[in-house]
């Protein structure tokens, strides 16, 4: 019998991942640069975030099987989403990851996986964002 891969989400586990979306959205809540983007109550986002994590994660689909597949690009075009915005997100993720104390190669390699996604999620120019300055 072939013995169960351990994914990241194994070796966080879903307590700590929801500790980590839980900071991590304090910390959106307040950036400047990301209020703007996000709704004043972020319950339904972190709930949403928790969800896509644990998948993303190699945990249950548990995102998937509510919303259908994640498609993140088109789900976040509606949003101005500028190299500055993706940094502070990354920011405020690795400040969460502090927090909770994420560390060690399991931090490294989901944070690098973090960077990739959160550039590929940048579809406006700095300044191509209306009403706000650089």
């Amino acid at each position: 019998m072939a013995e169960k891969m351990h994914t990241p989400f194994d070796a966080i586990g879903e307590e700590r991942l929801h500790q980590l979306i839980d900071a991590f959205y304090r910390r959106v809540g307040q950036h400047p640069d990301l209020v703007p983007i996000f709704p004043d109550d972020l319950t339904e986002t972190a709930r949403i975030q928790k969800q896509f994590m644990t998948q993303y994660l190699g945990g249950p689909p548990l995102y998937t099987s509510e919303h259908g597949h994640p498609m993140l690009r088109a789900r976040h075009m509606p949003f101005p989403i500028t190299e500055t915005r993706a940094k502070a997100w990354l920011s405020c993720m690795n400040e969460a990851m502090d927090e909770i104390r994420l560390d060690g190669r399991l931090r490294e390699d989901f944070f690098a996986r973090l960077v990739l996604t959160a550039q590929h999620m940048i579809n406006t120019p700095e300044n191509g964002v209306k009403g706000e300055s650089s």
